[in-house]
């Protein structure tokens, strides 16, 4: 299945949702919120539409979960070999405040584990992208750009700019006993791992909720740049698993 599966098709599903997100970015809109007083506009919406649109079009035998869909029950997801893991805009808070720190995230998941997956910041005009076993690319340049070569001297860390916890900052506080200099910064939504798998960071810990949908199309992009997404309570490390009956994820750190 995985290799019918054109990467090229589903950057330019991203590109195309990024262009319509950035028609309604660049004038006023309106702010709604959701049960669970996340906000969700009309950019969120209109990503979602052409996303579903284009991946029905041209692969309409692979289901879709996406964020602003209609629940699934896990009784019928729980059937699905391939599925696409999307959210329409990663970063609804950025996207708000206008500070550009918003992705388009669209994966492709087998069994649990993200196999394709692509990030698209349309306000940066940054595009991720990864097959498995076909390595990780920002724009047409292979990941990591970069390698820390000496981290017991220093090391960057990348924490959430708008849900930065107490844990994640006690943890980050931990580092500095076995590195000299810690400096960390701050990023909205899914640009976190991807820059992690880039090398613009080393580690991204986030002990705070997220579902998985948030981080399954980084994730693929991660693995492929030889990086690994992995959960907090675990050891050995053990990487994210998608599609469980509970679609939120557990603590993790990148690195």
């Amino acid at each position: 299945m995985l290799n019918e599966i054109n990467l090229d098709d589903i950057k330019e599903t991203a590109v195309k949702a990024g262009n319509a997100i950035m028609e309604i970015y660049n004038r006023d809109f309106q702010i709604v919120y959701k049960e669970d007083k996340s906000p969700l506009t009309e950019a969120d919406l209109r990503s979602n539409e052409i996303i579903c649109f284009e991946l029905e079009k041209l692969y309409p035998n692979i289901p879709i979960l996406s964020e602003e869909n209609k629940e699934v029950p896990y009784e019928t997801r729980k059937k699905w070999s391939y599925y696409w893991c999307i959210d329409p805009i990663d970063g609804t808070k950025e996207f708000i405040k206008k500070n550009g720190e918003f992705t388009v995230n669209i994966a492709l998941i087998h069994n649990g584990i993200p196999v394709l997956g692509v990030v698209y910041a349309p306000a940066l005009n940054e595009l991720y992208s990864a097959k498995k076993d076909s390595g990780a690319f920002k724009n047409s340049q292979q990941l990591p750009l970069r390698v820390n070569e000496n981290p017991a001297h220093s090391l960057r860390v990348v924490a959430s700019k708008s849900h930065l916890s107490k844990e994640t900052q006690e943890f980050i506080d931990t580092l500095s006993i076995q590195t000299r200099n810690i400096e960390q910064v701050s990023k909205g939504s899914s640009l976190k791992l991807v820059m992690v798998a880039e090398g613009e960071a080393d580690i991204y810990p986030r002990l705070a909720p997220t579902m998985e949908w948030d981080t399954a199309a980084a994730d693929a992009i991660v693995r492929e740049a030889g990086k690994m997404t992995c959960q907090y309570h675990s050891f050995p490390y053990t990487p994210l698993v998608y599609n469980k009956k509970d679609l939120l994820n557990p603590w993790f750190i990148v690195k």
